[in-house]
């Protein structure tokens, strides 16, 4: 602890000192006069021929921002920007001294593909926010919201905007029609908002920005130029309509004497998603009954550690414009598991039914795979006095398991009708240098599934960002508050919870009281950094980031957030020289140091680690990286699922990556990586390579490979018995080997009509032997710390493994044989055409298939992986999905 305290004074320290050492320095800011059409028309077509253009001039001069920062870039460039009453435009002249040489790919949507030329205005100018709008040569558009000064980018934010491209002797054009409808801007006579241009010229991998901001300032939005000359312009209030239809024909083998499985299911919804402008800077987003049978399924995976998966949210509706919801807990620049937990955690809305049914002999059920979303609202936006507000209200419906006796029917209520909320509000200060803000959820259900479920779940807190010398060192932080409630036998089950484990024979910070009905704790971060300074002599740039981050023993956010655990307190800190502009052969570079110190609400330190890592990007665009790790102590509080805490041995690993350059049709990168702990006590490896490949513009795609072998000599749980009027923690050695594959095409037709198709086959088998039980977990001598059953005192008989501890010819006790074979393969094909600005019609084909593979479990991995896939029926779904979208 001593030494945890006294790192925390040597950041407290050094950043003073530092703060002393680099002076200001101010980039005066550009500014674009822009004038009004009046009466004049243009046409987009991407031609820059209408007279109108003439009555504002071209703007260019342009600096490069890579890799050869503050240089003249190649290629000149240059836009102009008008308005009229509805909207706002911009013509866009990319020159190009080899036409020939210009890269027009093809990609869906917010793509980024090729050359590519962006448009990012700051209506609020908020000095925080931007809505940025992304033209390819080849006409694709893509948009992202930013925010936070650029530090968090929202590619799902989805405006309806217009724009053409052409390609001439001389370059390539562009022209952008952008409603005003989709801007965020006060009622001013007379409005100044921030302006960027950037363009990136691909086949040099040259990206150059019209308002200089040096890479060196570490802040992007505050940094922008200006565009004055907008004057007499009114909010226009957003009203878009959007009703859809889906039409979906599920095929599959069906079950003898099953009502529910005859291997045809068909069904038609019909749905409503739409925005409200409540104000002129409020808008609010809606969706009733939603449907996202067009959304790519998630990746298949498994974990045996008893730590949760984490899934990446992929629903539109919950995506987009969904900066302002997102609440990383601790949000370290370390990159740890803690990292990953979130207040918020979307995934929770529409998840699986909690409940099963009892089936008795004879009887067959229908069970929902997913709860139904009844209506969804969500109002973001942000006031002109500084306040951004979010709010999110969400009802899903009760799901019954409908079971089948013989033609008799009857329900069994599997998850009940909830409400999910989420409100959040920040308010800048200073023109957003600093802020602050807070945050509060709320679960209620109908029901708690008969002690299945918390009744209620709250949580919230307060947050802050303070940030000074323009914008180069800061400090940050948060505190959090979170309830649960429910029955006795539910809290006493969140006690003795993965995430808790409040029985934990070693842990004199907890002890389970089954009589309590709410649970109640806290959490808090608190982080000092500089993210920004002047270079060095040869031109890097220092930064760094410590902290501390706790979460009690009784949080709780899993209702409506991630949380991987708690009872954590853990200090970290990064540090790294970053060397952005080309240096020799490397266009950029940065070096890293981590480390992290864990200790439970027990005193006892439980875990440290250091790191340090190093990254380059070639002059060719080639890029490669190294990592090292070294784990001197490491104790973990979960892996006897409570029956105490275990010592691992020390660890050391690494990991290695090269990519190719990525301007070539043909793209290789792999990623290899391994680690041992002491005394032979664990070890794993594996790899991840891809390859992609684009013929042609139109045409792209991907295969990528990954497999990792993990072995465990001893410490790997298997399960708890109760023997002789205690509790024994049954462990075993295990072999885990686990393979899969990712093949990816995309096809565009036009930039508004594509081609997805996705499949992955994935396996993985754990592998269990020389079974024994925990006996001095703590102990530094890793021999002690179990004892191996001897061939007289363990036997397998119809799958189970039977125990004669005592050597007496009885058997003790007796557990289920844990090996396993997991195949899985997910697949989808995505037809979509955007018929209408922000219309869409989808053709969809998925197939999934999860076979019963455990008798193929002695097969090799690839074999067993490939035989199941192709003998294995799965199921098929077809699809059709059509949206069309009213705008006012």
């Amino acid at each position: 602890m001593k030494t945890f305290i006294t790192i925390i004074l040597l950041c407290f320290i050094g950043t003073l000192l530092s703060s002393q050492a680099v002076p200001d320095t101010i980039i005066p800011k550009r500014a674009y006069q822009t004038a009004s059409l009046g009466d004049a028309t243009i046409k987009v077509d991407g031609i820059i021929d209408e007279e109108a253009w003439n009555l504002v001039e071209w703007q260019g001069d342009f600096t490069v921002n890579r890799p050869n920062e503050g240089a003249k870039p190649s290629q000149a460039s240059h836009f102009k920007i008008m308005y009229d009453e509805h909207y706002i435009y911009a013509a866009l002249f990319c020159e190009d001294t080899a036409p020939d040489s210009i890269i027009n790919r093809m990609s869906r949507r917010d793509g980024f593909p090729g050359d590519w030329i962006t448009l990012m205005v700051d209506s609020y100018h908020d000095l925080r926010t931007a809505f940025s709008f992304t033209l390819s040569a080849s006409g694709v558009r893509s948009e992202e919201m930013a925010s936070n000064n650029g530090n968090n980018w929202d590619e799902n934010w989805n405006p309806i905007w217009h724009a053409k491209t052409s390609i001439t002797d001389k370059g390539w054009y562009g022209e952008m029609k952008i409603p005003f409808s989709q801007l965020r801007f006060g009622k001013e006579q007379a409005n100044i908002w921030g302006l960027q241009v950037m363009r990136n010229v691909f086949r040099n991998q040259e990206r150059s920005i019209w308002q200089v901001i040096p890479q060196k300032s570490g802040v992007w939005v505050s940094g922008f130029g200006e565009i004055h000359g907008i004057k007499d312009i009114q909010p226009r209030r957003q009203v878009e309509v959007a009703p859809y239809v889906v039409a979906k024909v599920d095929t599959y083998e069906g079950i003898e004497n099953n009502p529910f499985a005859t291997g045809l299911d068909k069904k038609i919804t019909f749905g409503l998603d739409g925005k409200i402008a409540v104000t002129s800077n409020l808008i609010l987003d809606y969706t009733v009954n939603p449907d996202f049978g067009q959304v790519e399924a998630d990746p298949s995976r498994v974990r045996i550690d008893g730590f949760q998966n984490f899934f990446e949210e992929r629903r539109p509706f919950f995506i987009e414009s969904r900066n302002i919801f997102n609440y990383e807990m601790t949000n370290s620049a370390v990159g740890l598991d803690f990292d990953n937990d979130l207040l918020f955690y979307s995934r929770r809305i529409g998840s699986s039914p909690h409940g099963r049914v009892s089936l008795a002999d004879g009887e067959y059920a229908q069970t929902p795979i997913s709860t139904p979303i009844l209506a969804a609202a969500k109002l973001s936006g942000k006031t002109n006095s500084g306040w951004s507000i979010g709010l999110l209200e969400s009802i899903t419906d009760n799901v019954y398991g409908v079971i089948d006796n013989d033609g008799n029917r009857r329900k069994s209520l599997i998850e009940p009708l909830t409400n999910y909320s989420v409100a959040r509000i920040q308010k800048d200060i200073k023109g957003g240098e600093s802020y602050f803000g807070g945050i509060v959820t709320a679960v209620n259900r109908k029901s708690d599934l008969n002690g299945l479920l918390h009744t209620n779940a709250y949580s919230g807190g307060l947050d802050y960002f303070h940030s000074w010398k323009q914008r180069k060192y800061y400090v940050s932080g948060n505190f959090l508050l979170s309830s649960v409630y429910g029955s006795k036998a539910k809290i006493t089950e969140t006690q003795t919870a993965f995430e808790h484990l409040f029985q934990r024979t070693n842990a004199s910070e907890t002890e389970v009281d089954t009589n309590r009905t709410s649970l109640t704790g806290t959490s808090a971060t608190f982080k000092i950094g500089k993210s920004a300074g002047k270079p060095g002599k040869s031109g890097e740039i220092f930064k760094f980031e410590s902290g501390i981050t706790y979460r009690s023993p009784e949080f709780e956010t899993n209702d409506i957030g991630f949380m991987l655990t708690a009872n954590e307190i853990n200090h970290f800190t990064w540090a790294g020289l970053q060397w952005p502009s080309q240096k020799g052969i490397f266009r950029s570079a940065r070096i890293n140091y981590n480390h992290n110190l864990k200790f439970d609400f027990g005193g006892q330190l439980i875990n440290t680690w250091f790191n340090t890592n190093l990254h380059g990007n070639f002059n060719n665009n080639w890029e490669t990286g190294v990592g090292f790790n070294y784990t001197p102590l490491n104790i973990s509080n979960n892996a006897l699922r409570g029956g105490s805490s275990l010592r691992n041995e020390y660890g050391l690993s690494n990991w290695f990556y090269v990519g190719t350059d990525s301007r070539k049709k043909m793209r290789f990168f792999f990623n290899g990586f391994g680690g041992l702990n002491g005394k032979r006590s664990s070890h794993y490896y594996g790899m991840d390579a891809s390859i992609r490949y684009q013929p042609i513009n139109a045409l792209s795609t991907s295969l990528a490979l990954g497999y990792n072998y993990n072995y465990t000599r001893q410490g790997q749980y298997v399960t708890q018995i109760s023997y002789n009027d205690a509790v024994k923690t049954i462990v075993s050695q295990v072999s885990q080997n686990t393979l899969n594959l990712t093949y990816r095409l995309n096809y565009n037709i036009t930039p508004d009509l594509t081609l997805q198709y996705y499949a992955q086959p994935y396996i993985t088998r754990p592998l269990y032997d020389n079974f024994g039980y925990v006996d001095n977990p703590l102990s530094k001598d890793f021999d002690a710390r179990f004892h191996t059953f001897s061939p007289q005192e363990i036997k397998t008989e119809s799958g189970r493994y039977l125990v004669d501890e005592n050597r007496d010819g009885t058997v003790d006790y007796s557990f289920s044989k844990p090996d396993f074979n997991f195949v899985q393969f997910r697949s989808n094909l995505v037809a979509r055409w955007e018929y209408k600005a922000g219309s869409e019609l989808f053709l969809v084909w998925a197939h999934g298939n999860t076979p019963d593979a455990q008798g193929d479990i002695d097969s090799p991995l690839n074999k067993s992986l490939w035989s199941n896939i192709l003998n294995g029926a799965g199921k098929n779904s077809f699809l059709i999905k059509a949206t069309y979208r009213w705008l006012r």
